[in-house]
């Protein structure tokens, strides 16, 4: 499926940023956290990515991962229901400080993993 090429490609554009430039991603972390559309788009986007991965896994060369990863994205965008705005904040602005030590290297699995979604998604609309 296209949408989980374009999710992969999405992420190996964001994990660029986290590799070149580590404090900037922090700091837009905290920065995007304080917006008061923050707490719901990360939950719309975490469940609709999910729903997409869930209905598509199918068009990929690895089903079973895929619909795996779905149903983790729709239980995350939950939890994060469940959590609340006010703790999603906190949270997202305590890991931006904690993990800005590991954003390079974060990045570099999270490019990686983003080119084999790209993969995985074009081969298997290729071999459908």
């Amino acid at each position: 499926m296209y949408f989980i090429a374009a999710f992969g490609l999405l992420m190996t554009c964001l994990s660029i940023i986290m590799i070149v430039k580590p404090n900037y991603w922090s700091d837009a972390m905290v920065n995007f956290s304080k917006k008061p559309y923050f707490h719901w788009f990360e939950i719309n986007t975490r469940i609709g990515a999910g729903l997409v991965f869930v209905l598509f896994n199918k068009s990929t060369l690895y089903p079973h991962l895929i619909l795996s990863m779905g149903y983790l994205l729709i239980a995350v965008g939950f939890g994060l229901l469940i959590t609340g705005s006010v703790k999603h904040r906190k949270f997202a602005v305590w890991s931006a400080d904690k993990f800005k030590s590991i954003f390079r290297l974060a990045g570099i699995g999270s490019f990686i993993f983003g080119l084999f979604l790209i993969y995985i998604s074009i081969i298997g609309v290729i071999s459908n």
